[in-house]
């Protein structure tokens, strides 16, 4: 294929120039165990009377784990996106694609950073079980061909996702902590760039994509949809018993049958399923 996306990655690669290093820009002074760090509407369990009752504490607790969750798959991901980023010159197709994928590693080398470094500054630990890969993104992410139209597709999806939690965080920062709104703030920033290259990519292997052949990969579309929604909007069981909500396992049903949750999720990724509708992939909202 043709390298036609040099001139977009010679222009994502200037604006990444001036890096903005997580470890010493962000104010790591101003975290705090005593601030949210989820707006309390983007909770899993808000609008629930019996999450209304508990006490502040465990609310902003819950807000805590919850976010700690959210980094914890943003850890997962980002790991593969440099694992399949790391290749060598001559595997590149140009000099463009090369230095823009260089200058990716080295933006999500710098989240995860960030993320260990919240995880360590904030004292609060996720059990190693709480967190499990979602098994088909985790395969494909890791072995599908790099010039595949599904590898595009997962890395789309698998930047979008997560990038609309964001966003509504960044939209809705005023009840949150100083650190996390700056966190997401910065992360919100280099995405921008990550999401515009894989889109990109993606609309130029749709050029060459059958009807027949975005027909036989809408199955698999649906289910990488269902699992990055689930890997970062339904926490597990040990994450609401951490906060202090047992049993888990009871509060998780909570929150994967509470209709609140299911429209808040449904509003978040309802840009994203529209961009696959352009591209011929009609995908409703998946179920928890």
């Amino acid at each position: 294929m043709p390298n036609l996306d040099s001139p977009l990655l010679h222009h994502l690669s200037v604006n990444s120039q001036p890096y903005r290093d997580p470890l010493t820009q962000l104010p790591w002074g101003a975290l705090s165990l005593d601030d949210f760090w989820l707006p309390p509407s983007a909770l899993s369990l808000a609008g629930l009377p019996a999450f209304t009752r508990q006490p502040q504490a465990i609310q902003r607790r819950l807000s805590q784990y919850e976010f700690m969750n959210f980094i914890q798959a943003g850890l997962w991901l980002e790991g593969i996106f440099i694992a399949r980023l790391n290749h060598s010159p001559s595997q590149a197709r140009s000099y463009e694609e090369y230095a823009y994928d260089l200058h990716e590693i080295r933006e999500e080398a710098g989240h995860s950073l960030m993320f260990l470094k919240l995880l360590a500054e904030s004292g609060l630990q996720l059990p190693a079980g709480s967190f499990r890969r979602p098994w088909l993104t985790d395969y494909l992410g890791r072995h599908a061909p790099a010039e595949s139209t599904l590898f595009w597709l997962a890395v789309v999806i698998g930047e979008e996702i997560p990038d609309r939690l964001n966003r509504f965080v960044r939209t809705h920062d005023d009840a949150i902590n100083p650190l996390i709104k700056a966190m997401c703030r910065l992360h919100i920033i280099d995405e921008a760039r990550h999401i515009a290259r894989a889109r990109n990519a993606l609309e130029r292997r749709l050029a060459h994509t059958s009807a027949l052949a975005r027909t036989l990969l809408t199955p698999l579309v649906r289910t990488l949809v269902a699992q990055f929604v689930r890997t970062f909007y339904l926490p597990r069981a040990e994450v609401y018993e951490l906060a202090g909500l047992r049993p888990g396992h009871e509060w998780r049903a909570s929150a994967r049958n509470s209709l609140a949750r299911i429209e808040f999720v449904t509003q978040n990724i309802h840009p994203t399923l529209n961009l696959l509708a352009r591209h011929g992939f009609a995908i409703a909202a998946p179920e928890f």
